[in-house]
């Protein structure tokens, strides 16, 4: 049997910057989504793929289904979060392979 994983952030303070960074990620990616209400993004996503997800019970849905709507979104901000870090190392002059030092 799968075991759901805890969606807890480390931090509980930023699930406000998390929701509003992933709403205007999608945005920037074409979807039709308000960064006002970050929550309706996975509707949106399912929309655009022809995936019949609704508010409420979605037990008709197939894994595969749910997996291309988590896996828009998730990897979307992954991809975006990996982007950003290199930025960040390459502006600071360091390389991937340097052991961090504070």
């Amino acid at each position: 049997m799968a075991r759901r994983r805890s969606r807890r952030l480390v931090i509980p303070e930023a699930t406000q910057g998390v929701e509003r960074f992933k709403a205007e990620l999608m945005r920037q990616k074409g979807y039709a989504v308000n960064a006002d209400d970050p929550q309706k993004v996975k509707y949106e996503v399912a929309r655009s793929m022809g995936i019949p997800l609704t508010q409420g019970y979605n037990g008709q849905l197939s894994t595969e289904q749910a997996g291309k709507i988590g896996g828009e979104i998730g990897g979307s901000m992954v991809r975006e979060m990996i982007r950003m870090a290199q930025q960040k190392l390459a502006e600071s002059g360091r390389t991937t392979a340097e052991p961090f030092r504070r």
